[in-house]
C-alpha cells in the first residue's frame, strides 16, 4: 500500500466539526493547515443543498476578491478518488490558490449554481457565515 498523500483545501461542510468532515477522517485524512485563500475568490451559500454548502469561486486575474478561511487536509492518494466520487454537482475539484501562493487541489463550483446563491464573501469564511445565521 502506498503512503503517498495529496493535499486538498476544504471551505465548508468538510471543515473540522462540520457535517461532512467524516468523509475525510474516515479515510485517514489529517488536518495539515488552517489558512486562507489568496484574495482572488468569492464565497457563496448555495441554495437547496443538504447539508448546507458553500461555493468557492475564483475571480478573473485582475479582479479583487476576498481571503476566505479554508483548511488544507492531507489524504492518501489511494483514498482521494473515493473522496472525489462523493462530491455532488455543482461542486467539483480543481485548483485552489492559498494566501502564500501555493496551489493545492480544492473545491470549485460550476458557474450556473451562483445565479441562485447568496454572496457571503464579506464573512470571510463558512463558519463566520453560519455563526451569523444563529
Amino acid at each position: 500500500m502506498s503512503n503517498l498523500v495529496t493535499k486538498i483545501a476544504v471551505v465548508g461542510a468538510h471543515l473540522s466539526g462540520q457535517p461532512l468532515n467524516h468523509q475525510l477522517t474516515s479515510r485517514g485524512a489529517t488536518l495539515f493547515l488552517s489558512t486562507h485563500t489568496a484574495p482572488i475568490y468569492k464565497l457563496y451559500a448555495l441554495s437547496g443543498t443538504n447539508p448546507p454548502k458553500p461555493a468557492l469561486v475564483r475571480l478573473g486575474d485582475h479582479d479583487q476578491g476576498y481571503r476566505i478561511e479554508i483548511e488544507v487536509w492531507e489524504i492518501a492518494i489511494a483514498k482521494f478518488g473515493e473522496f472525489v466520487a462523493e462530491v455532488p454537482a455543482p461542486l467539483g475539484i480543481g485548483t485552489t490558490v492559498l494566501d502564500n501562493d501555493e496551489t493545492v487541489k480544492g473545491f470549485i463550483c460550476e458557474g450556473w449554481a451562483i445565479a441562485s446563491a447568496t454572496d457571503i464573501s464579506s464573512y470571510g469564511g463558512w463558519r463566520s457565515y453560519l455563526q451569523s445565521q444563529k
